[in-house]
């Protein structure tokens, strides 16, 4: 299951997606992605996000389900640039660099705790 936060959504939901509750001006919907309809819908939307990266974004698929996406969710773009991190981290071109006496002012450490204190805030503010 999969979670969309969206400030409208069309009178008649596909099959796979439910209104679990609306707060606000917000409403939350579930969506079954394991239905072969909303695969299907994946598939037709699939797409290169980036050069090598394949997948569908959250932007076209809201389009196409007629939502008006709220804030696109930021915790899996803080996860994506977590994972980015941990491999620049071990990368053997940046370990050479720090081998050869690089040392910037904010370093993989630094940039990796900003994102934690970012997804905390998240939470907390949810």
């Amino acid at each position: 299951m999969m979670k969309l936060y969206a400030k409208t959504v069309p009178q008649t939901l596909p099959a796979w997606a439910t209104t679990v509750r609306q707060s606000g001006d917000l409403f939350e919907i579930e969506i079954n992605d394991e239905h072969p309809d909303f695969q299907s819908l994946l598939e037709e939307l699939k797409t290169e996000i980036e050069p090598g990266t394949i997948g569908v974004k959250a932007k076209d698929l809201c389009s196409r389900l007629s939502f008006d996406l709220s804030n696109p969710n930021l915790h899996p773009l803080i996860e994506q640039a977590q994972a980015l991190i941990s491999k620049i981290a071990v990368f053997p071109y940046y370990k050479q660099l720090l081998n050869e006496g690089y040392q910037p002012d904010l370093n993989i450490a630094d940039a990796s705790t900003g994102l934690t204190y970012l997804q905390c805030e998240l939470e907390h503010n949810q």
